[in-house]
């Protein structure tokens, strides 16, 4: 029975002991280790977040020696040295920067048994293969040295999703010895040069077929069908794990101390990653590619003894090259490699590089076989069999009839004849022991459905860098339209920027939300009108509130809801479904007094309740299921003017200027921004928050920004105040009181460039050169941006939507 895991701290990921790694739990729930808390920067004040799930959670002055033992985690450890060790004192160090995990605790437990420790690789006695490439030691010189099992996890989780799995697929298959195959020993990380590599175990002989080409004459036949068959074998063990190999090179064979044939993985992946370099060099170019060119690129593969099949061939020739043929008449299938093994037997054979000529011969094979053109293809076929006879009858004389056959059945064009690689193996088989004797030999455990196969040259181990740079052009070109807002700014670029009317309000429009199909907008006319996403039309109007409506918010769970609030304190809840209701589903208000000016801001959360920020200075949780009050947050000096909910933080922004923020699992306050700002006290007007970033909105028409929970930028926008942002992805869009629109965009990670301008970042300063916005005729008062389309709220009452018309 094996042991359990023993608990780990999620930073550094050593276990628990209770002495040196002591387990405290923080107000999410997630345990830290005490010496990891010390060293986690404090960027607000009582506050700190999560390195688990990066919510912020409230941190004693006092430090992590406040917190809670883990004391149930602490039972789980065998042998556990708690409580008898006394707490060994930890070391309060300078702070230094710190970036959460990347990865979960399941990513860790399906990855961890594969990573080899830092001191157990002898690179002398094994094969590499480099996966990816992470910061070495002090590289950023804050003297943060992350332990080497985060360095792994944090390659690995940043590797595209498709190669991480294929790469697992190769590391369940083959870190066991499976047939044939050299053992895939795991992963590795040299934290000198800062690289992660796939390791297998290399045979102690290596590549014996270098120094043993063309040895094998009249009298070696034995010798080279008994090789023949290994080669076989170790082809077929890979076929068992339904990987088609789709190019093979003479290294990717080795021989153990007892002669035998063993396949290198690592060998045929870093083949296939030459065969790429080859065919992307042509590519590189820019010259138009034939057939006289695609020739000499196969002829190129030959000369390195690479041998690639005609149907991986044309496939890495139209996505390295961009070449324009029609498309192949075949798919890469588990027959694929039989054509492999015949470029590799007739090299065995002959002993030195194939001539041009028989290089030809197969080159036109794959041309006229994809033409469907059997008459010119059956005349190439025969003409390549008297070649190869010719050749073999000086090496063996009369012996060589069946070697022939073999090896042409493995060019066949006939994608009904097609060879097996088994198939290749009873051939070969039969020349040294007659079928009569062998009937007993199968070999068993290979499923040959063609649309199981992964073929390994055309993986995403295999591809080269240059998938990524075409991305870029591509996107440089086109535009990238997952990029949210990218259609909108071209159109706001070259002047392509249409609107349509959405008319119905009589009175001001004070906010904006999409929720399902359609989208809602909230005003001072006492009501919230439902329109159509699809031809903008109007659908329904709802009445319910006594005063005039101030804010709007949506639901989408199994039952969507759409909540609306009034300056009277009213809150009502509108089922969205169709036919829309008269009346709301639900309908409460909050208690008044003096100091009372209604709701002004509303926010909802994922736990089925809504905030609420009003006059009175307070913020309130309700019940979505009976509308009860569930909690009163204070604190705020004025009236809460906006409110914004992101990744377990909820986000008040005041008439006194600061923007407080507060746990949503315990109503406790975070911490508080503005409030050292020296100076005349500026109103916030608007709140928007995504992941990592805030974005508060002034009455005198800047912008202050947070990232990574530290202040960025301080921007002066607009000449009036900032009455509604929409954030959205990178794209941040503001209506403000000077009765225009601006918009702004985040490239690669880096939060605020203006759209149509440069960015240019050193540390955290950021140079933005504003060159554009769009003139309304209208104070704006809402905005909401949704999937390339831009609506607006105007003073005036108008309701319009911008979009590109391309």
């Amino acid at each position: 029975m094996e042991s359990p895991e023993v608990p780990e701290c999620p930073v550094c990921l050593q276990p628990y002991d209770g002495a040196g790694t002591i387990p405290r739990v923080l107000a999410c729930g997630h345990t830290v280790c005490e010496s990891c808390l010390v060293n986690l920067p404090q960027k607000f004040q009582r506050a700190i977040r999560c390195p688990a799930c990066t919510v912020l959670v409230k941190y004693p002055a006092e430090g992590p020696a406040a917190l809670p033992k883990n004391i149930d985690l602490l039972r789980l450890i065998p042998g556990s040295a708690y409580p008898g060790k006394p707490v060994k004192e930890y070391t309060n160090v300078s702070r230094v920067p710190f970036l959460p995990r990347s990865w979960s605790d399941e990513f860790y437990s399906n990855w961890r048994n594969y990573v080899l420790s830092e001191d157990a690789v002898d690179r002398q006695k094994v094969s590499l293969l480099r996966l990816g490439s992470f910061s070495s030691r002090d590289e950023d010189g804050s003297g943060f040295k992350a332990v080497y099992m985060v360095r792994v996890m944090d390659c690995l989780s940043e590797m595209e999703e498709e190669k991480r799995e294929e790469l697992r697929l190769l590391l369940r298959a083959f870190n066991k010895q499976s047939g044939r195959m050299c053992r895939v020993l795991g992963l590795w990380a040299d934290l000198g040069d800062g690289i992660l590599y796939l390791v297998s175990e290399k045979q102690k002989y290596g590549n014996f077929l270098d120094t043993n080409l063309g040895g094998f004459e009249k009298d070696g036949i034995f010798n080279f069908a008994m090789i023949s068959m290994e080669i076989c074998e170790a082809v077929i063990a890979l076929h068992k794990e339904g990987l088609i190999a789709g190019s093979l090179g003479l290294s990717c064979f080795q021989f153990d101390d007892f002669g035998h044939v063993y396949l290198d993985l690592i060998e045929v992946l870093s083949s296939g990653r030459g065969v790429h370099e080859v065919v992307a060099k042509v590519g590189s170019t820019g010259k138009k590619i034939g057939n006289a060119e695609s020739c000499l690129l196969l002829k190129d593969l030959f000369k390195r003894d690479v041998f690639v099949s005609p149907e991986v061939f044309q496939q890495l020739e139209q996505y390295n090259v961009g070449v324009e043929c029609a498309s192949s008449k075949y798919s890469i299938m588990y027959s694929s490699d039989a054509w492999l093994l015949g470029c590799i037997l007739l090299r065995i054979l002959v002993g030195e590089v194939l001539s041009d000529e028989l290089v030809d011969s197969l080159y036109h094979i794959i041309v006229k076989g994809n033409e469907d053109n059997d008459l010119d293809c059956s005349s190439v076929y025969t003409s390549l069999m008297e070649k190869v006879g010719s050749l073999l009858e000086s090496k063996f004389g009369s012996e060589h009839v069946s070697l022939q056959q073999i090896i042409c059945k493995c060019f066949t064009f006939d994608c009904d004849n097609c060879l097996l690689v088994r198939d290749v193996w009873k051939s070969v088989r039969e020349m040294v022991i007659p079928p009569l004797f062998d009937k007993l030999v199968k070999l068993d455990g290979v499923n040959y459905d063609e649309d199981t196969g992964r073929c390994l040259v055309a993986g995403k181990l295999c591809m080269l860098s240059r998938e990524s740079t075409q991305t870029l052009e591509n996107d440089e070109l086109q535009g990238n339209e997952t990029n949210g807002g990218a259609d909108l700014v071209n159109g706001l670029t070259n002047g392509s920027i249409k609107s349509k009317d959405l008319a119905g309000h009589i009175d001001c429009v004070t906010g904006l939300a999409v929720g399902g199909a359609y989208l809602f907008s909230s005003s001072f006319d006492k009501s919230v009108k439902v329109w159509s996403l699809q031809d903008y039309s109007h659908l329904h109007t709802f009445r319910g509130h006594e005063h005039k409506v101030m804010a709007v918010v949506c639901v989408d769970e199994e039952q969507p809801l759409c909540i609306s609030g009034d300056s009277g304190g009213g809150i009502c809840v509108w089922n969205t479904k169709i036919p829309f209701a008269q009346e709301p589903l639900k309908k409460w208000e909050e208690e008044k007094d003096w100091r009372y000016s209604g709701i002004h801001a509303l926010a909802v959360s994922d736990n089925r309740y809504v905030y609420t920020g009003s006059g009175d200075k307070l913020i309130k949780e309700w019940s979505l299921k009976d509308g009860t009050l569930s909690c009163t947050m204070s604190g705020h000096k004025s009236v809460v003017s906006s409110l914004a909910v992101s990744n377990g933080v909820l986000y008040s922004g005041s008439w006194d200027g600061t923007v407080r923020l507060w746990s949503l699992s315990d109503h406790s306050l975070l911490t508080v921004l503005g409030e050292d700002t020296l100076g005349t006290v500026t109103t916030v007007l608007s709140l928007a928050a995504n992941q990592n970033t805030l974005i508060a909105a002034y009455e005198n028409g800047s912008l202050k920004i947070w990232r990574d929970d530290v202040f960025r930028k301080f921007i002066q926008i607009h000449d009036g105040a900032i009455f509604a942002i929409s954030l959205e992805g990178k794209c941040l869009f503001t209506g403000s009181w000077d009765k225009t629109i601006k918009a702004q965009l985040g490239l690669d990670g880096e939060y605020l460039c203006e759209l149509y301008s440069e960015l240019v970042e050193d540390d955290f300063q950021v140079d933005v050169r504003p060159i554009g916005s769009i003139p309304c005729g209208s104070v704006i008062t809402a905005l909401r941006y949704w999937e390339g389309k831009l609506f607006v709220g105007f003073g005036d009452r108008t309701l319009k939507v911008y979009y590109y018309a391309k």
